[in-house]
């Protein structure tokens, strides 16, 4: 059964059933009653692909991130998809995997028009943003969440790096530590700049100098960055910290300090970024840095939304900056 059956067994034209079965004014009561009465006796159902494209919208949104085993995006995802099931739109992930090239591939695709808007957190290894600059230039729609692009106009869903990396050093301090080592994937991205950033002022606050030499930078692969973690334990035996940006370094420090016989938090304290679930059932448990994930992709998803619906640009005025928590647990314990 489509439209046109339906049109021919009411005697009305197409255009007519089509408004009626939307609810249009230009019908009458009685006619909407009959249309809908005969749609629900033979089952009609709308083709709604058929209606999106003579609409010229897919009511699909992408999700770009660099990595699913990263549990904050687990749960950004799921704020995401709550708003868009709401709204009546399904959700398409793609993942970078953290990789610069597979990034722009991601965008060169929906550059065609695919999704009516994109939700996206750029890959760390990403150094130029001339692929984004392109896809913004044909699909203005886009709001940046986490990892985010600064070149571009839209709106950005962050959380407060500077404040939270300060707020991790200064833990550490006040735990004792005085040869902090800070971890990051990237310091390309605003993110990473921040978090270093609030990371020299704690340890200028309180009296400490900064050492490049205790910065290291990992990447996507778990068994390199334990290697580098360790290569770095050993050459500086008096590191007695560890500020990990993000998650999947601080459980390769775990790694690494227990290859090393370095007991945790005896004689090495940890804090990372993290939305680990079990954070609290490692051993020892993990300090973190917790991220309102969840809220982050409701937020997101909400303006891109919000921005669709009402055929409106995404401006940088719509920005949001979301306060994370520090949950201290007894890696960093006395």
């Amino acid at each position: 059964m489509n439209l046109k059956r339906l049109a021919q067994e009411l005697n009305l034209s197409i255009a007519t059933v089509s408004r009626a079965l939307q609810d249009s004014y230009e019908v009458s009561a009685h006619t909407k009653e009959r249309v809908r009465a005969l749609a629900a006796e033979l089952n009609y159902q709308p083709n709604a692909y058929a209606s999106s494209l003579r609409r010229n919208v897919s009511k699909t949104i992408g999700v770009v991130i660099p990595e699913v085993n990263n549990h904050f995006f687990s749960l950004a995802i799921n704020g995401i998809e709550e708003v868009a099931r709401q709204s009546g739109y399904h959700v398409l992930i793609y993942l970078t995997h953290d990789d610069y090239e597979r990034e722009v591939g991601i965008t060169q695709y929906l550059t065609g028009g695919r999704v009516d808007g994109l939700l996206m957190s750029v890959a760390s290894e990403s150094r130029e943003f001339e692929h984004l600059q392109k896809l913004y230039a044909s699909k203005p729609a886009i709001v940046f969440f986490d990892r985010v692009c600064e070149a571009l106009p839209t709106a950005k869903v962050t959380t407060n790096d500077y404040e939270s990396g300060y707020l991790a050093t200064a833990h550490l301090i006040e735990a004792g530590c005085r040869h902090i080592a800070h971890l990051l994937v990237s310091g390309n991205l605003s993110i990473g700049r921040m978090r270093m950033q609030g990371y020299q002022a704690a340890l200028r606050e309180h009296g400490l100098e900064f050492d490049e030499t205790l910065v290291l930078t990992g990447d996507a692969d778990d068994e390199r960055n334990k290697e580098r973690i360790m290569d770095l334990l050993r050459t500086r035996p008096e590191v007695d910290g560890i500020f990990a940006s993000v998650e999947r370094l601080a459980l390769s420090s775990y790694q690494a300090c227990k290859e090393l016989g370095r007991a945790i938090p005896e004689q090495i304290k940890v804090v990372g970024f993290s939305n680990l679930g079990v954070a609290s059932l490692l051993d020892p448990a993990l300090t973190t840095i917790t991220q309102p994930a969840y809220d982050i992709g409701r937020q997101a998803a909400t303006i891109l939304l919000r921005a669709i619906e009402k055929k409106k640009a995404i401006l940088p005025s719509q920005s949001v900056v979301l306060k994370s928590e520090l949950f201290a647990r007894r890696s960093t314990a006395r």
